[in-house]
């Protein structure tokens, strides 16, 4: 029997691809570099572990992505700051991209119970705050989401929905006009490209990452 077209569609948007699973870096390189980090990278009790001030620099994806959800865990060390970011091209030096935004919110100056902003976790970084955002803490494991599905992006944090936009809309491109990428050229724009894993300096953990494609959606 002939599989048809969209149903062939739906089998692959089921399909769950391991970024990472607990034992091997395959999949990852440094950014504009062609191998894996010698350094600031490990493997440790399961999980892809930035040691604090440990050098190394960016990872991103050997494979590109235009369509996807990506599902991962977290956490952080005291005062970490780090995040997950996609639409990342190397035709740029630097590793610009949007940000899903990963911060221990609960010392120095974000211990003032501010409401989330622009730069708290699982904000588009600088550009659009979440709502919502209920953070585990104490170093417990968070469970994120991120889906790019046409121009439409999701954020998710620990089962919820906190973030919705669309890439290329006028409230996103206002948002870039009044952040430090708004002199990016194609900044925010729908591109296949990699997910990049930031080198903030800080500890970091990360496990059970795992993507799958989506089928295209055009409005």
């Amino acid at each position: 029997m002939t599989t048809s077209p969209q149903a062939s569609q739906e089998k692959a948007a089921e399909e769950w691809q391991w970024l990472f699973q607990g034992e091997t870096t395959a999949g990852w390189r440094g950014f504009r570099q062609k191998s894996f980090p010698a350094k600031g990278w490990v493997v440790e009790d399961g999980c892809l572990k930035h040691q604090k001030d440990g050098g190394g620099g960016d990872l991103v994806t050997v494979e590109q992505y235009e369509n996807f959800e990506l599902s991962f865990e977290w956490r952080l060390g005291p005062g970490a700051n780090s995040g997950i970011k996609y639409l990342i091209t190397e035709d740029r030096s630097q590793a610009v991209g949007i940000e899903y935004q990963l911060w221990d919110q609960t010392r120095g100056r974000t211990a003032r119970n501010e409401a989330p902003g622009i730069h708290s976790t699982a904000a588009a970084y600088d550009l659009l705050a979440p709502s919502n955002a209920d953070i585990k803490i104490d170093g417990q494991f968070n469970q994120s989401r991120i889906i790019v599905q046409g121009k439409h992006v999701e954020h998710w944090l620990n089962g919820q929905r906190v973030l919705a936009f669309e890439l290329e809309s006028p409230e996103l491109k206002a948002a870039i006009a009044k952040s430090k990428f708004k002199g990016v050229p194609g900044f925010g724009e729908k591109i296949r490209a990699h997910i990049l894993l930031q080198d903030h300096g800080g500890e970091v953990w990360f496990r059970q990452l795992k993507i799958r494609r989506l089928p295209e959606i055009k409005k």
